[in-house]
């Protein structure tokens, strides 16, 4: 089986398990997608839909963030790895979207990327998911599942996103972010994963 079809093949497969993806994180608006995303960084989505309420309920604009201390966002997220980063990371990033952004949240890579704690990935999840544009977001689940179905290499996770780029559709792209993740945690685990019990690894 080649490449191009082994990736017809799990498309199919991923259309059909889960045809109609939502978005894994709760919020209420851009600023607030964007900043469970960014404490979704090395941290479960359920833990961050348990949190973000909490902070949501205070805090839905870069606005509100800044009447907040830095030590009263710690408080509030601690139960999230890196809480300290994060809530600097936050503050700082409400402040610059107040001054410069007019509180929006810029809709490029380049002005994203800028941000406080706004790596690639994050801003990817932001331009796929919140401004519907064609973006690939690799994460560790995207990133093993790439390698494990040979649809790239598994060098890093810069090399996964361009393999999975040159192979399937740019229209495809946003959905298939989702649709891997949600496969990967139901099928093709990390741990304990057996070939014979994924419907896609038992295909390839």
């Amino acid at each position: 089986m080649t490449k191009k079809q082994r990736a017809k093949l799990i498309k199919e497969i991923l259309d059909k398990y889960f045809k109609n993806p939502k978005i894994p994180l709760n919020y209420v608006n851009n600023f607030t997608f964007l900043i469970a995303v960014l404490l979704s960084a090395q941290a479960t989505d359920k833990k961050v839909n348990e949190i973000t309420p909490l902070l949501f309920k205070k805090t839905k604009t870069p606005k509100e963030i800044l009447k907040l201390k830095i030590s009263e966002i710690e408080k509030i997220i601690k139960p999230i790895g890196l809480y300290k980063t994060k809530a600097k990371n936050i503050y700082n990033l409400s402040k610059i979207l107040v001054n410069e952004y007019n509180s929006k949240v810029p809709k490029t890579f380049k002005e994203l990327e800028s941000l406080p704690g706004v790596g690639h990935k994050t801003a990817s999840v932001l331009m796929s998911q919140a401004f519907d544009i064609s973006a690939f977001p690799v994460d560790t689940h995207i990133h093993r599942c790439a390698k494990r179905w040979k649809l790239s290499n598994g060098k890093n996770v810069k090399k996964t996103e361009e393999d999975l780029k040159k192979i399937f559709s740019k229209k495809d792209w946003n959905k298939l972010h989702l649709q891997i993740i949600y496969f990967a945690r139901k099928y093709c685990f990390a741990k304990n994963h057996k070939k014979e019990n994924c419907p896609i690894c038992n295909k390839l």
